[in-house]
This record gives structure tokens, sequence and C-alpha cells, in this order.
């Protein structure tokens, strides 16, 4: 074959693969398992084990966990692990973004697996020792945020970190003693976030009388809407301008900015909302936005 028709042919082989993780989630959305794996396969065939099949791989556990097929979840998470970990052996896990958001989604896979079968020690277990080898990585915070939705309910709520702040002083420990207090981990780039700030705004207007009080933790993450790569004061200042914008109604709110609050809440999810009751202890953790109704009825148990 002469080399220019190879190469076009090599570009057109690598483009009709180009949406693999799409084509087979849209498969497995219309609950098509053969067709899914079909695709997988025949992607297989052409280009091998790469992150890329990984990524999509790892949608099959994903949705046969939600269909309750826990025997086949726990399979597909299991044997997505061990691929990737065959692929570690010659790149770190960051090397490419498929790679751990295929390992990510395997150990979550297989620790809700392990909770749905009544094995919650074994799944924290599991999770605590992802945690110590991949604890360095970009996964982290998802790792620790299904540690957290198994373990810390109940606990003491962690103390916050802020190396940079906006709008009110962060209280000291001391200070929240006896206040139910609603954290809200938000992130300058999050939809959901901006969405969630006017049902906050309203319950904190609505059990102020009783002590609620309301922080926004966030964090810096390198990029602003206009900056692929902003510098920290750069991006402080975007922050401001966005809370300016879209959480009016939130500016005496206390915002400690600080990455490590969102790894020892796992905040992978924005956003992240904790509600500690008057011992400061967690007595909700839930990763993304709530409804209104929702989230006032979990408000009223901590305020009696």
């Amino acid at each position: 074959m002469h080399l220019r028709t190879l190469l076009v042919s090599v570009v057109l082989t690598a483009s009709a693969w180009a949406g693999i993780v799409d084509d087979v989630r849209i498969a497995l959305a219309q609950n098509n398992f053969s067709a899914a794996e079909s695709t997988l396969n025949s992607y297989r065939n052409q280009q091998g084990v790469t992150a890329e099949y990984l990524d999509a791989y790892s949608w099959l556990g994903r949705a046969a966990l939600d269909q309750g097929q826990y025997e086949k979840a726990a399979a597909y998470a299991k044997q997505t692990q061990t691929l990737v970990v065959e692929q570690l052996k010659r790149r770190p896990l960051d090397a490419d973004p498929h790679l751990p958001i295929a390992l990510g989604a395997a150990v979550e896979v297989q620790s809700q697996v392990l909770v749905a079968r009544g094995q919650r020690t074994q799944a924290v277990a599991l999770l605590q020792s992802a945690l110590r080898t991949y604890g360095s990585t970009s996964i982290h915070d998802r790792l620790q945020k299904n540690l957290n939705l198994l373990s810390l309910q109940g606990k003491v709520a962690p103390a916050l970190k802020s190396e940079e702040s906006l709008g009110g002083k962060l209280p000291l420990p001391a200070q929240l003693k006896g206040s139910p207090v609603l954290l809200f981990f938000w992130a300058h780039w999050c939809g959901d976030c901006k969405a969630e700030a006017p049902i906050i705004t309203q319950l904190r207007s609505e059990f102020s009388s009783k002590g609620l009080q309301v922080i926004g933790p966030t964090r810096l993450y390198g990029y602003t809407a206009q900056t692929e790569h902003a510098s920290a004061s750069d991006e402080l200042r975007y922050i401001d301008a966005v809370r300016h914008r879209f959480y009016s109604g939130l500016l005496d709110m206390p915002v400690p900015i600080s990455k490590s609050n969102f790894d020892t809440y796992g905040a992978s999810t924005t956003p992240t909302l904790v509600l500690l009751d008057r011992a400061g202890k967690v007595a909700m953790y839930h990763p993304g936005a709530l409804p209104y109704g929702q989230l006032r009825a979990e408000i009223e148990k901590v305020v009696r």
C-alpha cells in the first residue's frame, strides 16, 4: 500500500473510533449490553486496549450496577481494574485522562456492589486500600467521596482550612459550637452550583433564626473561563467576580479557599453538600445538588 494511502487509512480508522466512550454509553442507555460489548470488541480488535477503551469499558460496570446486576457489575469492574493496572506498568495513572476515569469507576463500582450485598466493612477496606495506593493521584477525591459516603455520617466533621478566603470571616470551631452548619462545596465553573445558590440563600433566610450557618468552601483549579493557565491571584479575582454575579444572596458567606478541604471531604462532585448538627457531627453527606424540599427536610432535622 502506498505510504500516503496507509496514513490516510490510519487517520480514518482512528477518527471512526473517536467517540468510543459515547457510543458505548448510548448503547447502555438503551439497555443494549450486547451492542456495547460488540462495539468494544470491534474497537479492541482494531486499536487494542487503549485508555479510551478502558474508559468506555468501565461504563459496563456502572450500567450493570444501576440495574442491580451486582455479579455482572463486579465482574466488569474487576476486569476494568485489571486492565488499567496492566497499563500502569508502562505509564503513570494520570498520563492520560481516560485512565483515572476508568480506575476510579472500577473501584467505585466494586465498593458499591459490596455495600449492596451487605458487606459494608469490606467496602470501606477496599476504598481505604485504594486510597493508600492511589492517594497521590487525581482519583483521590473520588475515592475519598465514596469512603465518606460510607463512614463520615455521625462523625465529628473535619476542621476546614483556609489558605485564602472571600466573603465573611471563617468562624473558628468554637464559634460554631451549638450551631447547625451547611457546608456548600462549589466551583467557579460549576453550573449546578449556581443553580443551587438560590435554594441555599432561601433556606439560610428561613433558618437563620434557628442558628443555621452556611460556609462555602471552594478551591483554585488553575484556570478561568478566559484563561487556560491562570495565576492564583487572577483566579482568585475571577472567583470573586463569579460570586458577585451568581451568588449575590450569599456574599457574606465565608468562602475558605483550599484544595485540602476538597481532599478531606472528597468533594470530587460539585456541589457537595455536608450538613452538620449542633454537636458538629456530620448529619448528611451528599455529593451533588439537592432540590429545595429535600434539602429543607434535612435541615429541619438538625435545627430542632
